[in-house]
């Protein structure tokens, strides 16, 4: 009796306690994520200005203008194709480079650094360094020339202006996709390798069969964060094209900002950043999805 007298009070004391731990982080949460989530929901149903006196309800008609606007459709099928160009290469090339570099041989320690250093180098200053490599009398004109080749108009032409982006997005993921690769490839156990080796199988069916399958959760999340970060891409077009030729390079996060900063429709702006926020949500959810199917039994 004595036991059960104090249990209840010593449970409330430890919750008050753990609440009271917890309560600067969600105070924290609640003002910069879920207050800025809410709000942004509320004026994709409005127009006006984003302060309360200027805003008018008009309820789904920011959503609407959003359909049948073909810009917007331009937009969502330029980041579409944007994503898909960047994701694979993002992918297979840092996983290539993490199994060689996952190997002990001389210089190993200065080529990971050497590679992960795009992934902490500024966007902005990479974009601008990228504007000055394919401007139309840069370095990389100029390397054509000296094999006998035209010069391309790499940032003024609707073709080429948005793989020179892709290129950029590909380059600056590649050491963080390489890292996670790597710590991934730690978690394989070795045994499985040597005793592959024992079977006669060679280094490509002990890729394919082995580390392939290991690395499954690792490729789940290196996947879903490299799609996340081409989703929001907005320094690439805002340093180097401007979204332009004719719109060619036109991104998502880069028409919104555009719309409400540029055009002051605070409204449909805030309606295709809950758009970008649904289609966020959903690859997060995916990647949680998949990581449980993973581990399961």
């Amino acid at each position: 009796m004595v036991h059960g007298q104090w249990s209840s009070p010593v449970r409330s004391n430890e919750t008050l306690i753990a609440w009271a731990f917890l309560a600067p982080a969600l105070i924290l949460l609640g003002i910069f994520v879920l207050f800025p989530i809410a709000y942004l929901g509320y004026l994709s149903f409005t127009e006006g200005s984003f302060t309360r006196a200027g805003v008018r309800w008009i309820g789904v008609r920011n959503y609407w203008r959003l359909l049948i606007n073909p810009d917007f459709w331009q937009v969502l099928g330029n980041t579409l194709y944007f994503t898909l160009a960047t994701l694979i290469p993002s992918l297979a090339i840092p996983l290539g480079l993490a199994v060689l570099l996952d190997r002990a041989f001389a210089l190993r320690g200065i080529l990971r650094t050497a590679y992960f250093i795009p992934s902490i180098t500024s966007l902005v200053a990479v974009g601008l360094g990228f504007r000055w490599l394919f401007q139309n009398d840069g370095p990389v004109n100029a390397a054509l020339g000296a094999i006998a080749l035209d010069p391309i108009p790499w940032l003024g032409s609707t073709t080429w202006a948005m793989p020179v982006l892709i290129v950029l997005s590909i380059w600056k993921q590649l050491g963080f996709n390489m890292v996670v690769f790597l710590a991934g490839l730690q978690t394989i156990p070795q045994n499985r390798y040597e005793a592959a080796e024992l079977d006669g199988a060679n280094g490509w069916q002990q890729f394919w069969h082995i580390t392939l399958p290991g690395l499954r959760p690792t490729l789940i999340f290196a996947a879903v964060t490299t799609a996340i970060f081409t989703l929001r891409s907005f320094e690439q077009p805002y340093v180097i094209t401007g979204g332009g030729p004719l719109n060619s390079t036109n991104l998502l996060v880069f028409y919104i900002y555009d719309e409400a900063f540029a055009q002051f429709d605070f409204g449909y702006a805030a309606a295709a950043a809950t758009i970008l926020l649904a289609a966020t949500l959903v690859l997060v959810y995916l990647q949680l999805r998949s990581q449980e199917d993973s581990t399961a039994p």
